[in-house]
């Protein structure tokens, strides 16, 4: 929905230095509406929602629209008078019509930008200034007036867990054993040394834990390590959903379903039972020949969290810088220049030779 000025009735867009709706013409704040976010935020059953149903989809907007990229296929969301002009993952100039959204499961919380695009823009120069092998044209086409403000979708899992398993518990002794060596004079010489060697044990049992938020990334439009090292998110400044947040920037759509994402949710459960798993075994050295886990109290929730995206084509390449619009951190990729390599090859050759050059001429004998 669209949030008039109170003043100039121009577009009102959510201002993240002020943490308040804001007026890019005259400058007028309004706070954000409490109609939403007075509400508490909820864990959403996993079940109930892993089959559609159309009561529990609704638009991010009542009118949201959503574009679809005809270059990385990614779909953004965004509120009028918000244009859809360039793809912020992969730089394409958008030439499909917006069209309604189509309704989604509703994000349940959203993690609003703290970062400003004024500073989120200074950090983008600050980190391609330190990028020494990058070529020089990087600069003029990183295009930093098309940085774009993303929510990107994130699910966050909460399960109760109960797993058994079976193994080997390794405990350490030492014996002594003989061996022999020559020595100086060509006899051999017989010694002792203790040798480390290990019992094993049969074991078995069953740990359990509860996982709280564990977060997983809903999209495939943005490199998925680079994602990954914007973490960790500070979830404890949710704050739950309210479309204002959204005015001025955009939102993607979600590509993860519900259910995939809680596999990928499991992979990562899997790694810290294992870990539990070890330390119940005890012992010197573990072995783990079966894990198998029940999972329950399963819940769920969407939420938004925002990026700034500059996103670059580079000899046909598109590399994508990303900003954690909370902290300010920045995550990105960028190609090589050859041609610095290659002078910075020939100057250390250079040296290296001048050096030697050098070291002969002071090793001279002098008349």
């Amino acid at each position: 929905m669209r949030y008039p000025c109170p003043s100039c009735a121009a577009d009102l867009e959510f201002d993240p230095k002020a943490g308040r709706l804001k007026c890019p013409y005259c400058g007028t704040e309004v706070s954000v509406p409490t109609e939403n976010t007075a509400r508490a935020i909820r864990e959403n059953d996993f079940h109930a929602y892993l089959t559609p149903d159309a009561t529990r989809l609704a638009r991010l907007a009542e009118n949201a629209v959503e574009v679809a990229c005809e270059s990385c296929g990614a779909v953004t969301e965004f509120t009028p008078p918000e244009v859809a002009g360039f793809c912020p993952f992969c730089s394409a100039k958008i030439v499909a019509q917006p069209i309604a959204a189509d309704p989604l499961i509703a994000p349940e919380a959203v993690l609003p930008f703290a970062v400003s695009k004024k500073d989120a823009q200074s950090a983008i120069k600050t980190w391609l200034g330190s990028r020494w092998f990058a070529p020089n044209a990087l600069k003029n086409m990183a295009r930093q007036d098309g940085i774009a403000g993303v929510y990107l979708p994130h699910w966050t899992y909460d399960s109760q867990t109960v797993s058994r398993y079976r193994g080997e518990r390794g405990e350490h002794y030492w014996e002594t054993e003989r061996y022999s060596e020559t020595d100086s004079n060509g006899r051999i010489v017989w010694k002792e040394r203790k040798v480390q060697k290990t019992r094993w044990y049969p074991a078995s049992g069953t740990v359990a834990r509860f996982f709280d938020d564990v977060v997983v990334p809903a999209t495939h439009a943005v490199n998925a390590t680079r994602l990954k090292s914007l973490e960790p998110w500070d979830l404890q400044s949710l704050v739950p959903y309210e479309p204002a947040y959204l005015s001025g920037f955009r939102a993607q759509r979600y590509q993860v379903d519900l259910g995939t994402g809680f596999e990928t949710a499991q992979q990562i459960m899997s790694s810290v039972i294992h870990s539990d798993v070890l330390q119940d075994i005890g012992g010197d050295e573990q072995r783990v020949h079966n894990i198998n886990t029940d999972y329950s109290a399963e819940t769920f929730k969407h939420l938004l969290l925002p990026v700034w995206i500059a996103a670059y084509r580079f000899k046909g390449k598109v590399f994508q810088v990303l900003i954690n619009a909370r902290t300010g951190e920045v995550q990105g990729e960028r190609p090589y220049s050859v041609w610095k390599i290659a002078a910075l090859v020939v100057f250390i050759i250079a040296a290296l030779a001048l050096f030697i050059w050098w070291q002969n001429g002071q090793q001279k004998p002098q008349m």
